[in-house]
C-alpha cells in the first residue's frame, strides 16, 4: 500500500498572494455574507447582522446565498462586489 500526501497550498506562485489591508473600522461599511445555504447559517447569520449593525455601525449588510452548498459561489451572486468593504464567507452544518 502506498500512502500519498498533498500538499494543500496553492500550486502556482503562493507566495505573491497577500493577505488584503484590515479596515480601520467597520463604521459606515457595507459588508457582504456569503452563505452556503445550509438551514444552520440563517440564525448564525441573523445574529451575526445585528452585531454588525448595532456594536459597529455597519451601514449596509448584503446577504448572499450560495445555489449549491458544496460548489463556489455563482458569480452573478457577486455582482456589485466593488462597492462592498469586507466579504464573510460561513458554512453551517
Amino acid at each position: 500500500m502506498t500512502i500519498e500526501f498533498l500538499d494543500p497550498t496553492h500550486e502556482n506562485h503562493s507566495g505573491e498572494f497577500a493577505l488584503a489591508p484590515r479596515l480601520a473600522t467597520l463604521n459606515r461599511a457595507v459588508i457582504a455574507i456569503v452563505s452556503n445555504g445550509k438551514k444552520n447559517t440563517i440564525p448564525f447569520f441573523d445574529a451575526f447582522e445585528r452585531e454588525l449593525r448595532e456594536a459597529h455601525s455597519v451601514a449596509e449588510v448584503v446577504r448572499i446565498t450560495k445555489f449549491n452548498y458544496s460548489t463556489p459561489v455563482d458569480q452573478s451572486l457577486l455582482t456589485d462586489a466593488e462597492r462592498w468593504n469586507a466579504l464573510i464567507a460561513g458554512i453551517g452544518d
